[in-house]
């Protein structure tokens, strides 16, 4: 073969999410090519305020592209397709400047207003056409809390976008929202796929003040002056919309067909499967998100995933000098059921299958015997934990589930891996590679580019590496935990009603 023919094409996946950036370059057999990360804060200005600087993530995407655009050499770049965190909102001025942050999914400020119409008779019927809970994390809810709370800047905002779309905007000069994003926002009627009148109404806001509605696979042609100087891309570059991570995670990881399930634990955690038509539970326990026009996936998202070991490690292990894999190793150690120790990991409150605000996080059963091991323990069961019930509200939903397809950096660890077999009763497939929301967002764009046959050939080629099995044993001690964790839950309520009635006379730290 001659060393001076090109080679592959590689379509560069950009997965914006809670806390980092991540660019992988894929070619079209799914070999990883390139990769770079970028990280950012998550703003807490006020309790139940979670907010990020959208010029960072901008710069995030920036620095990321060009790291891995120098990184690839004599390849060539098939084009760009995104992926991003979901239920983010802000609002822009007519200049698509924004005026506020970016309001994320880990944002409560909007309690009382989801609590409110959870409690009406529109709420479950609202759930049931638009495929979004109602909670706080809903940009509905958003709107529905800054129409309260700030008219004045409602007055002033021209449009409502979710993070996602403002970078494509800052990219290409196009506002467009994505299929994807656009189910997951509590607006869309993802039946008719016509934005909501009366989820609008509640909002307060008209179509008009929002992106336009766009495919997953739509193609935007053009990078702006800024962007191809920024990333060191070609003006002609094309960029692929994208989707919701959720949803591009299980296509990431081929968890496309029925009876397998995706679940991914990063900051938050999810488990999801994908079906053909657009559907929610009668009781209104699982979300239904749109990966493409034809292929959706219903599932639960926990607000606690590694952001509860990142907590107990910084405030009960010793601080972030304290190696994490040692920290897990050192919890391994610690027999099942971390000696009679319950966390509930409710430290950013909570949403699936409860999809309530209320939850304070929890140790139960706390004795002296118990050491910073237990702990530890004891929080990654409880996520696990909170990740059965999710499976529960599903197979309750009619779905069936035979395997789980898990990815994110805290499935990487033997302890998550197997607690999260035993706890589901269900054997865990570890992907190769694991980069499943960047890699579903090249996937996506190698389908729009025409570079794959369908997304589904190519899901059905994802290697698993390994697959762990539950341990009987193991299980049945979970299902006899998975009891007394659920019902503690309905069983703290009152406390935790009672605690927020208390809490604006409970400063967390001297003024």
């Amino acid at each position: 073969m001659s060393t001076n023919a090109p080679r592959a094409d590689v379509v560069i996946g950009v997965d914006m999410g809670t806390t980092s950036t991540k660019a992988v370059a894929f070619t079209a057999d799914g070999t990883l090519v390139a990769f770079a990360s970028a990280g950012y804060p998550l703003d807490e200005p006020l309790p139940g305020h979670v907010e990020q600087d959208p010029q960072l993530i901008l710069a995030a995407v920036h620095q990321t592209i060009r790291s891995v655009v120098d990184e690839l050499g004599a390849h060539r770049i098939a084009g760009l397709s995104f992926s991003s965190a979901m239920h983010s909102l802000m609002a822009l001025d007519q200049a698509h400047t924004p005026l506020t942050a970016a309001i994320t999914w880990a944002d409560t400020r909007a309690s009382a207003q989801a609590e409110r119409l959870r409690a009406s008779p529109t709420g479950l019927a609202l759930h049931r056409r638009t495929g979004t809970p109602i909670h706080p994390m809903s940009p509905l809810l958003k709107l529905m809390w800054f129409a309260e709370h700030a008219p004045p800047l409602c007055q002033q905002a021209r449009t409502w976008a979710g993070i996602k779309d403002w970078v494509l905007w800052r990219l290409c000069g196009e506002l467009v929202i994505d299929l994807s994003l656009a189910s997951c926002s509590g607006l869309l009627d993802i039946h008719t796929r016509q934005w909501d009148p009366e989820a609008l109404a509640l909002a307060g806001i008209t179509p008009a003040q929002l992106p336009r509605l766009v495919s997953t696979t739509h193609l935007l042609p053009t990078l702006t002056e800024a962007a191809a100087a920024a990333t060191g891309l070609p003006r002609h570059t094309a960029v692929v919309v994208g989707a919701g991570d959720g949803p591009l995670a299980n296509l990431g990881v081929g968890a496309v067909r029925p009876g397998v399930a995706a679940c991914s634990i990063g900051t938050s955690g999810a488990l999801r499967v994908t079906v053909d038509k657009p559907a929610v539970d009668p009781r209104g326990g699982v979300f239904c998100y749109a990966l493409t026009d034809e292929r959706w996936v219903i599932g639960g998202a926990i607000n606690n995933g590694g952001v509860t070991l990142d907590w107990v490690r910084a405030e009960i292990a010793g601080g972030q000098a304290v190696n994490t894999q040692a920290l897990l190793d050192q919890a391994a150690t610690v027999p099942v059921g971390s000696g009679g120790l319950i966390m509930l990991p409710y430290l950013l409150s909570e949403r699936a299958p409860h999809w309530s605000s209320l939850a304070r996080g929890a140790y139960i059963g706390l004795t002296r015997a118990h050491g910073s091991a237990h702990l530890t323990r004891a929080a990654v069961e409880g996520v696990c934990l909170q990740l059965a019930l999710v499976l529960q509200s599903m197979q309750a939903a009619g779905l069936q589930i035979q395997e789980i397809r898990a990815t994110g950096g805290t499935t990487r660890h033997a302890l998550w891996q197997q607690i999260l077999a035993d706890t589901s009763g269900l054997p865990i497939g570890l992907p190769e590679g694991q980069e499943g929301s960047g890699y579903g967002a090249a996937l996506l764009g190698m389908q729009a580019l025409g570079l794959i046959e369908s997304i589904d050939v190519a899901a059905e080629h994802i290697r698993v590496d390994a697959t762990v099995q539950p341990q009987p044993e193991h299980a049945a001690t979970y299902r006899a935990l998975r009891e007394i964790y659920e019902g503690l839950y309905d069983a703290l309520v009152p406390t935790f009603e009672r605690l927020r009635e208390l809490a604006p006379s409970l400063p967390l730290a001297a003024p």
